[in-house]
């Protein structure tokens, strides 16, 4: 278990040349340089793209699935980083409709999460292969209210690490 600090990596345009950004969050083993090389198949070319680097390339220790005081204190330091990235985002002129989110896997779960427990009007959320956190998902720590954010939850009912009845119950938190 280990403490995260926030360590951003960008790409598509500069602040101040772009009208959105995307904060894109990796699964586990993989690397923010991963995850933003998915930019070249998405539509995404007028974006700022930013994606937090998870230390040794894992947001928490055990399955999504496991009860969440077992992913402590990892999983609360990994929700922290995601709040300091969009913090940076607000500070770099991007109102939160103007930020879009993207989580695969581990780190779609981790975006689950962070965005149940901060609901509000953001430009939209993709869920990659994952689905809230925590053997009961911890719906009294779920504030706030999408007001009509655009969120796509993609996973199959054959992925062997996201039960499809995860996702199910997960959708209806947004």
């Amino acid at each position: 278990m280990h403490k995260h600090s926030l360590n951003l990596i960008y790409g598509g345009l500069a602040a101040g040349e772009a009208d959105k950004a995307l904060l894109m969050v990796h699964g586990r083993g993989g690397t923010a340089k991963d995850i933003l090389g998915l930019a070249s198949h998405l539509n995404v070319s007028d974006f700022l793209l930013a994606a937090p680097q998870a230390g040794q390339n894992t947001w928490y220790p055990y399955s999504f699935m496991a009860p969440a005081q077992q992913n402590e204190p990892s999983l609360s330091s990994a929700l922290e980083v995601l709040a300091a990235a969009v913090k940076v985002l607000n500070g770099q002129g991007f109102s939160d409709e103007r930020i879009c989110f993207l989580g695969f896997s581990q780190g779609a779960c981790l975006l689950s999460e962070f965005l149940a427990r901060r609901a509000t009007k953001y430009g939209a959320a993709f869920i990659l292969s994952g689905g809230l956190i925590g053997s009961q998902p911890e719906t009294e720590s779920y504030r706030g209210d999408f007001s009509g954010t655009p969120v796509f939850f993609g996973v199959t009912d054959s992925d062997p690490h996201v039960p499809f009845q995860r996702e199910e119950v997960s959708k209806e938190k947004f």
